[in-house]
């Protein structure tokens, strides 16, 4: 990620950086396209992270909801991502900032550990900021969203490191 460099966390009340990523199908857009469509979730990854493999089928529930876009955004390449998605049947947009780019996205924000979670807004201001699993905090994100990403059968843990 940040290659042994000390960065840090971007936080709530500051602005995202605009960069270009490349979705999963080989697309580039912008942070500022995906924002003007109002409110985007971006949540880095690693697919080999278990404390991801638990979070994201409760992000692609966040996604099924209608105001507030989720993005995975994976710190692997795009066979790996891919095979992830299909084994969590994840159909949220997937972009990519992979070793090879130099993780740019990744040290921008100032990623240490994954998952790591951004609520950006249409002016760019990034308004909420998860380390980690939070339960607490990816039920805020499902109101956000207008869902309940917690069935009553599921059994996750109120905090985990990632």
């Amino acid at each position: 990620m940040a290659h042994g460099r000390d960065r840090k966390l971007l936080e709530a009340g500051t602005r995202a950086p605009d960069l270009t990523f490349k979705h999963l199908d080989g697309e580039p857009t912008t942070l500022r396209e995906i924002v003007a469509r109002g409110p985007a979730l971006l949540a880095f990854f690693k697919v080999n992270c278990p404390v991801c493999q638990m979070a994201f089928p409760f992000l692609e529930r966040i996604h099924a909801g209608d105001s507030l876009a989720v993005y995975g955004i994976s710190q692997n390449g795009e066979e790996d991502t891919r095979a992830f998605n299909r084994h969590f049947g994840l159909t949220l947009p997937t972009l990519l900032d992979a070793e090879s780019s130099g993780f740019a996205a990744s040290n921008a924000f100032g990623i240490s550990s994954v998952p790591t979670l951004f609520v950006v807004e249409p002016d760019g201001t990034i308004s909420d900021v998860s380390e980690g699993w939070r339960k607490h905090d990816i039920a805020q994100f499902g109101a956000r969203a207008g869902v309940n990403p917690f069935r009553p059968t599921d059994s996750v843990p109120e905090a985990k490191s990632g």
